[in-house]
């Protein structure tokens, strides 16, 4: 009888094991912050919740170039923790309210700093952790939405302390402060025991921005050391200077010891600053740390990819993080923010931090399949910028414009979302917004409609051809929202301007280039150099007709010659050599900056999509990677990462407000994009392997698919498309004209 009993017991231990599910794997597992953080990628590692305003991270105490996110992973030392950062931009500004923890050090005004080993750091979505060498103290890092959340771990010590600096900068350069700004006011107030208060006021990248703190400890502060200007003060509760440090000191450790601090923050006011310390209920670190974690998963939940390519998975599963941390939510915990005319408003849901130069090409569109809910915030936040400035913004921060960049592409947006029928905005102010930014005189844009393209020398910084192009797409946005109105009149008008790229169109070269207010060609012309361009040059700006590709490949001669002049941008020798960069450059194209994130698609659009296949696999495999480097150029606020996670499941939105995605060559298996109404879009490569990178032929839904594009509109629908792939190029699949993409955007109307 016992036996027959323990045979059974053992018979169901196996059963029950053998159908236990599988435990779910955990996503942000593959995620590696720290990819991008060397070279040009300008990421950071810290800790920060999706769209959080809170972007809690380390900063080396050095300014330039490479510290733009304030870290660059070749250098060796730390000099505190700040709640406010950008993410692989080409401007410094930020790093507001810094922190840093010490022991037996005295006082001092001056920046301090710790060595540190990338061996004992460690960065995972929503945490960052770093042992500082100098003081032998574990630091970590967690945030909420508006609150940052440290945990010190102290050696013993005879007295620890953190220091907190709100505008001494590095200590080399009087006039520079935390990131290459401009300190112009800082206050400091201890409220009581555990808390503390302020703001840092300063001018950068865009302008004048003020960041309110409010920090509490979970130890009484011991004595306070404040130095303002450089100038110890005999005050221990309060102080107001340009630049301000203060060391908060606490009692003497025991090994193990901890100390931890909250730090919320605020564009509006003090009080908000204070409300926002209540995100985090008591000082669970580990809880608000899995909180944080959490929030990532369900993120990255929204696209999910299968492949036996580890490297891969971390690449595509950072890059698809890098693309949630802007913009980020600008409102604080009372619901209020400070406006573009520097007034406090209340809103809800306001978000800051919009490269639109850069996003509106591909951030935006995804964004659309993974951020529905989210899409409405964002542009009703563009609109409140323009109600309080009068136009729209193009590049944007702390809601004050930076006007660094042409065109107007909070239209492309806008346009897309009224387009794929997004709601949640007022459509009758969107398209007021879109006509008067428009025809607003900012940025060469009166010269624009006047001259029908922007002469080069009336332009000051010599941009012409690009504003001209960058306008002409932006115009033809407006258009196709004007015609979904029913209104002839705006889309003819708009549909007209649209057309103005032909007025920069030279068909003796080729190429786009510089015309003068007489309508003369500028000389001398090189399709090379960069005069009438920004960021770029002749060829790579010839292709930037994306609301009208049709039309430039008729003045090109053809499809034939349209082909052969890609295969010249791709083939020509490098433009900047390098053996020991990731520079991105491709033939004459320069992949690592955005003009260029289309152009291997259009092989596409002349019957040719073999071509992109072998353009974007190269693209995807040459220059991302899973290393700190594996970022070409600057991420430029996710638009990087947003172009490898498309184009990684295996398509891209060429023109990014037509509702079309132009089949490129997957890298996943199999990618499942969940939608917002609860429908999933499984896409399938059948026998992909490293040289199997060619679409042979498709199905959607189990019925022959042939076109070499798929619609916003058939994704929404969930379903699965399945890509069989080959090692040859298919000489039937996507080329009949029918199967092109763009085809409904090929109409004009005759200036």
């Amino acid at each position: 009888m016992r036996l027959t009993q323990y045979a059974l017991s053992l018979i169901a231990i196996l059963l029950f094991t053998a159908f236990k599910p599988a435990p779910t794997e955990r996503l942000t597992n593959y995620v590696n912050p720290f990819i991008g953080t060397d070279e040009d990628g300008h990421t950071f590692p810290g800790a920060l919740v999706p769209f959080g305003m809170v972007q809690l991270s380390p900063d080396n105490g050095e300014h330039g170039y490479n510290w733009c996110s304030g870290y660059y992973y070749p250098s060796t030392t730390i000099r505190g923790f700040s709640h406010t950062h950008y993410s692989g931009t080409g401007a410094e500004d930020l790093c507001d309210i810094s922190i840093f923890p010490d022991i037996n050090r005295e006082p001092t005004p001056k920046t301090i700093t710790s060595e540190f080993s990338h061996q004992n750091e460690i960065a995972k979505p929503g945490f960052y952790s770093v042992f500082l060498k100098t003081s032998n103290i574990r630091a970590e890092l967690t945030a909420t939405q508006r609150c940052g959340f440290h945990r010190y771990t102290f050696p013993e010590s005879k007295r620890s302390a953190i220091k907190l600096d709100l505008g001494i900068g590095n200590g080399t350069e009087a006039n520079v402060g935390h990131n290459g700004d401009l300190p112009l006011e800082c206050y400091f107030k201890k409220i009581d025991n555990h808390t503390i208060v302020g703001f840092r006021r300063s001018i950068g990248f865009v302008g004048e921005r003020c960041v309110y703190f409010a920090a509490r400890t979970n130890k009484p502060i011991g004595a306070i050391t404040i130095f303002a200007d450089s100038v110890r003060v005999n005050s221990k509760q309060e102080a107001r200077a340009v630049r301000i440090s203060s060391t908060l000191s606490f009692p003497a450790t025991k090994a193990g010891d901890q100390l931890l601090v909250k730090v919320s923050i605020s564009s509006a006011n003090i009080d908000g600053a204070l409300a926002g310390l209540k995100e985090i209920d008591g000082w669970d670190f580990d809880a608000v740390k899995k909180s944080a974690g959490d929030a990532w998963e369900a993120e990255l939940n929204k696209v999910k990819v299968t492949s036996t390519d580890q490297a891969f998975k971390e690449t595509f599963y950072t890059a698809a993080y890098h693309c949630y941390f802007a913009p980020f939510r600008f409102d604080d915990a009372l619901g209020s923010y400070t406006g573009a005319d520097k007034k406090v408003y209340t809103g809800k849901n306001i978000y800051t931090l919009n490269s639109l130069w850069d996003t509106y090409r591909a951030a935006a569109p995804l964004f659309t399949l993974t951020q529905t809910n989210r899409q409405p915030s964002i542009i009703n936040s563009f609109l409140e910028f323009y109600k309080q400035h009068g136009l729209l913004p193009s590049w944007e921060l702390y809601f004050d414009e930076a006007n660094v960049m042409p065109g107007y592409h909070a239209v492309p947006i806008i346009a897309d979302a009224i387009l794929k029928g997004i709601r949640g905005f007022d459509y009758n102010l969107a398209y007021e917004a879109m006509k008067n930014t428009a025809n607003e005189d900012i940025r060469e844009s009166d010269f624009y409609r006047q001259y029908g393209f922007v002469p080069d020398d009336l332009d000051p910084r010599q941009r012409g051809v690009t504003k001209t192009v960058e306008y002409a797409f932006d115009d033809w946005c407006i258009a196709q929202v004007s015609k979904s109105r029913k209104n002839t009149a705006d889309y003819k008008e708009f549909m007209k301007r649209s057309g103005y790229w032909e007025n920069v169109f030279d068909s003796s070269t080729g190429f786009v280039r510089p015309k003068d207010s007489k309508g003369q060609w500028m000389l001398p012309f090189n399709p090379k150099e960069s005069i009438g361009f920004q960021e770029g040059n002749s060829w790579i700006y010839t292709w930037y007709v994306p609301q009208d590709l049709y039309g430039l490949i008729k003045v090109m001669g053809g499809p034939g010659k349209f082909a052969q002049k890609l295969d010249s941008l791709y083939n020509s020798p490098y433009g900047r050599k390098s053996e020991l960069k990731n520079n991105g450059y491709y033939g004459l194209s320069e992949f690592s900056n955005e003009p260029s994130h289309h152009v291997p698609y259009l092989y596409s659009y002349v019957g040719r999509p073999w071509q992109t296949a072998e353009k974007v696999n190269h693209i995807l495999t040459k220059y991302y990677s899973n290393q700190p480097n594996g970022l070409c150029g600057n991420d430029d606020c996710g638009q990087m990462s947003a172009w490898y996670v498309l184009s990684s499941i295996g398509f891209y939105p060429v023109n990014p407000a037509s509702g079309e995605y132009v089949f490129g060559s997957p890298l996943a298996e199999e990618s499942t994009i969940t939608n917002s109404n609860g429908k999933h879009f499984v896409i399938k490569a059948r026998d992909l392997n490293k040289k199997n990178i060619y679409i042979q032929k498709a199905t959607l839904n189990g019925n022959p698919y042939t076109r070499s594009f798929i619609r916003h509109s058939d994704i929404l629908k969930g379903g699965e498309l399945v890509l069989y792939m080959g090692d040859k190029p298919s000489d039937i699949w996507g080329i009949r004209t029918e199967d092109l993409p763009g085809r409904q955007e090929s109409e004009k109307v005759k200036k």
